[in-house]
């Protein structure tokens, strides 16, 4: 039998409290980027190849849920316990605009064409905000039948895809009509929810179980029981051949997409996995936890050639970043001495 090769991550510290949600920009002129959520009320913006730490959003006084950015990586949003969510400029850690509720928001998704900005949460309400008039009151599509968990948008932004923190299936809204056209059917709720990259497939994951959807039809692809229960799951973006799925026996897991055999275990968190997500380019895949950190995993390890390669693409990523580093400063006067709230 041969012997599977160890994977030896890149650990991003700098959260204080579990890492809730990860989220990559797509590929820009300045490389791309990675947003978490942490329960310590601070998101953070790193480089999404090398993971090196850009800046430091400030600014909530709560867990923070959710967060993204735009398909430019300009602006970044996020939902938080504390009631509200919030616009960010990514360039220098402005907040652009604080989005009131009246309940504790989990869910925050950016339109593909970056006009508009969804939001979800305990109050059961799909929000969509203009972004090109931010003090206009939103829109607001049929209540929810149950908390908002996940959000994301399908078919360029015709389609509001939205999963529960108390009941399962993942649900399909028609943004025209506001009304729910179809729902996907799980036994357990839905505590991660990926469109593909390339738009082929919803990637979900519930209970102990992983399945893949159908993104037009919506029929059921694969459907695979997981070890464990399992809390996130990723395809891969550019061949789809695998998988990884993350949940509370600390372990990041990569499967085959079409047989489900495990091809990989990746061990070092000290806490449950909450979040994986792949790098837009799929030669590596991040892992967020209960433990605080966030972990980045080479796809496959590399031969001297693909790690010249990928020195080359190290290096001048890191040049392009520093624009960024350089115009992005920390609030310290938005600073709360008050411990994040939880929920």
């Amino acid at each position: 039998m041969e012997k599977k090769k160890v994977t030896i991550p890149q650990v991003c510290h700098g959260h204080s409290r579990p890492v809730v949600d990860l989220f990559y920009s797509p590929i820009t002129p300045d490389g791309f980027f990675l947003i978490s959520a942490s329960k310590d009320s601070h998101p953070m913006l790193r480089n999404g190849e090398t993971g090196d730490w850009i800046g430091t959003f400030e600014g909530h006084k709560g867990a923070v849920w959710s967060s993204c950015l735009d398909n430019n990586a300009l602006r970044a949003a996020s939902a938080s316990a504390d009631f509200s969510a919030k616009l960010w400029d990514a360039l220098t850690g402005d907040v652009l605009h604080s989005f009131e509720h009246k309940h504790i928001v989990r869910a925050c998704a950016f339109s593909e064409d970056t006009k508009l900005l969804l939001t979800g949460g305990f109050e059961k309400i799909l929000r969509v905000f203009d972004m090109n008039r931010l003090d206009a009151p939103p829109t607001e599509v049929d209540k929810s039948p149950g908390s908002i968990r996940t959000l994301t948008w399908l078919h360029s932004d015709q389609t509001i895809l939205s999963s529960c923190t108390d009941i399962g299936g993942v649900r399909l809204w028609d943004v025209r009509s506001g009304k729910i056209v179809q729902t996907l059917e799980t036994k357990s709720p839905v505590t991660s929810a990926e469109v593909s990259q390339d738009g082929r497939y919803i990637t979900t994951a519930d209970g102990s179980t992983v399945k893949f959807w159908d993104a037009n039809h919506f029929g059921l692809v694969k459907s695979y029981d997981m070890p464990c229960n399992i809390e996130s799951a990723s395809l891969e973006p550019k061949s789809g051949e695998k998988f990884v799925a993350g949940g509370e026996d600390m372990w990041v897991r990569v499967f085959d997409f079409y047989t489900g055999e495990e091809i990989g275990c990746n061990k070092g968190h000290h806490g449950p996995v909450h979040c994986v997500r792949f790098t837009p380019t799929g030669l590596s895949y991040a892992s967020g936890s209960e433990d605080g950190t966030i972990r980045i995993w080479q796809t496959t390890p590399a031969n001297p050639e693909e790690n010249e390669a990928s020195s080359r693409r190290v290096k001048h990523s890191v040049d392009e970043v520093s624009k960024k580093i350089e115009g992005f400063h920390i609030n310290k006067e938005g600073k709360t001495a008050e411990k994040p709230s939880d929920t």
